[in-house]
């Protein structure tokens, strides 16, 4: 009896350690596990990221090898062609027979459309308009220059058909029962997004703040407001104040007037160097284009000086801070349009994307801005906006868990042996610069970049977080930034001395800490660390 009672009571430890495990398990469990490649982040046909856990994936991704890609359903929206769009261009191709043989792209507006097809050459390249049910897009003959050639446009500024509107026609032609289920505001979508973004911009008027599909697109249409309006009065030149977003950069490159018109300034935190530009060649400038903070270096300029600089010498300054978010730098009073992408914190589910330009009411071409910008915006499909508009109310309450996980994340990572570099908007180089524009002083974003003593590659594999593209989201993402943004630069000696030259280490991790239990990000993290 006495053994009996032992052998149920005292089990050996192994097995009690592992019951317990079990229990811990099953009663606590863990929020993060690995995800297999190209399971959409989050759980929905319309999610902006996807799981590319291994940096053979990473490679099998750009380099476009046929198992990966069998494996990936969706991705970020600018980058991969939405599975609903590509059911509904092949329906069109299968019906429509002046389609036959061709490549379709269908694009947000037949305006867009318009712009792909003089883009690929028009009647010379044989690009042809295409609308049928209110839907719009542009067919080409067959072959990788022209497609690749029309995908980068339409990446660049996004141009491509939303996602919901693609599987709205789906159902309407039968070809799927019923669209996605998901919460949506039953109002006026587009008053209940600028009275929340009001908050962050009180000086706006409702025709201040322009709404965009897309933080590119938001970008694209300032930019080219802004750019004609000065070209008119003989400034062609634009700065890039530091190394941006790459569809920033191919956007100030491919629609600047010449090539010699595009000026990258590679130190941002170089003011003198920025004062002696001006003094050399004020007279010509157009404008600045500044990221607050920098992508993905996460450096923040001296934006009051630089406006002042602007401001003498006649040139507009657009300000990006997407990777903070306008609910957590107070930008406006510097700059002439304040663009970002709303996809970041704001659609903080991560299910859709969406931009912003909001044009400073104080300007001096703040009318002649406003009127060029919104003419030029593509239209933000309604149940997009009615989806943003069910997300926009929490995006403080979000931000105020994420700065909280962010700075201890980043306290962990720089006190690392194993970690060298770590960059986020309290990095000492460009502090001061930043705290001038935070609301307060923890309003950090989520965004830290850092870089490993030791190989990247064991520890990206290794890692149990979510590994994907976009920040800003409800999840933690990492991803390894340079080469899922600059592939051709990380693979070639010419593209890593481009980067040496810019202080980018083509092995930099972007990390965008998400509102998971902060103890489970960086257990995860320090898991990786020790392998």
């Amino acid at each position: 009896m006495t053994r009996v009672t032992q052998r149920t009571l005292a089990p050996p430890l192994p097995l009690l350690l592992s019951q317990l495990s079990t229990l811990s398990s099953q009663l606590f469990p863990m929020s993060f596990t690995h995800l297999p490649l190209g399971q959409p982040i989050p759980s929905s046909p319309h999610a902006v990221s996807c799981s590319l856990p291994t940096m053979r994936d990473v490679r099998g991704y750009e380099e476009k090898h046929p198992e990966t890609m069998r494996a990936l359903s969706s991705g970020y929206p600018r980058f991969v062609v939405h599975p609903f769009a590509r059911q509904l261009a092949a329906h069109f191709a299968a019906t429509r027979p002046a389609l036959a043989g061709r490549t379709l792209w269908l694009a947000s507006s037949r305006g867009m459309a318009e712009l792909l097809a003089t883009h690929l050459g028009g009647a010379a390249a044989s690009a042809e308009s295409f609308s049928q049910a209110g839907l719009h897009g542009t067919s080409h003959p067959p072959g990788p220059a022209l497609a690749a050639r029309a995908k980068t446009f339409l990446q660049n500024i996004g141009g491509f058909l939303s996602s919901r509107e693609a599987e709205d026609a789906l159902v309407r032609l039968g070809l799927i029962e019923a669209p996605f289920a998901e919460a949506t505001f039953a109002g006026d979508a587009g008053m209940e997004v600028r009275r929340v973004l009001r908050r962050a911009l009180p000086a706006c008027a409702d025709t201040d703040l322009l709404l965009a599909p897309s933080g590119m697109n938001a970008i694209h249409a300032a930019f080219r407001a802004s750019a004609d309006l000065q070209a008119a009065r003989g400034r062609t030149v634009w700065l890039q104040l530091g190394w941006l977003y790459l569809d920033t950069i191919a956007i100030l490159k491919k629609f600047t007037a010449a090539p010699a018109d595009y000026v990258y300034v590679r130190d941002p935190l170089d003011h003198e160097g920025i004062a002696r530009i001006f003094e050399k060649h004020g007279a010509r400038i157009a404008g600045v284009f500044a990221e607050l903070p920098t992508n993905p270096l996460l450096q923040t300029p001296d934006l009051a000086a630089l406006s002042a600089l602007c401001r003498r010498h006649g040139a507009h300054l657009l300000v990006d801070p997407s990777v903070a978010s306008v609910f957590n730098v107070d930008v406006l009073p510097h700059a002439d349009a304040v663009v970002s992408s709303l996809t970041k914190y704001t659609a903080s589910e991560g299910d859709l994307t969406a931009g912003l330009v909001a044009i400073n009411p104080a300007g001096p071409d703040a009318a002649e801005l406003r009127r060029r910008t919104a003419a030029a915006l593509e239209p933000v499909y309604p149940r997009d906006l009615a989806r943003l508009a069910a997300q926009i109310g929490e995006t403080e309450t979000v931000l105020q868990k994420i700065h909280a996980n962010t700075a201890q994340v980043a306290a962990f990572l720089a006190a690392h042996p194993k970690v060298r570099d770590v960059f986020w908007a309290l990095h000492p180089a460009s502090r001061e610069n930043y705290l001038r524009l935070a609301r307060t002083p923890d309003a950090t974003g989520g965004m830290i970049t850092f870089t490993l003593r030791g190989p990247m590659e064991p520890f990206h594999d290794q890692l149990r977080l979510p590994k994907g593209p976009s920040f800003g989201m409800k999840t933690t993402l990492i991803c390894p930034f340079m080469y899922l943004a600059h592939y051709d630069l990380v693979t070639t000696p010419a593209g890593l001395a481009e980067l040496a030259a810019s202080q980018l280490d083509p092995d930099l991790l972007r990390l965008c800490v998400g509102i998971e239990p902060v103890e489970e990000i960086i257990q995860a993290i320090a898991e990786a660390l020790e392998e």
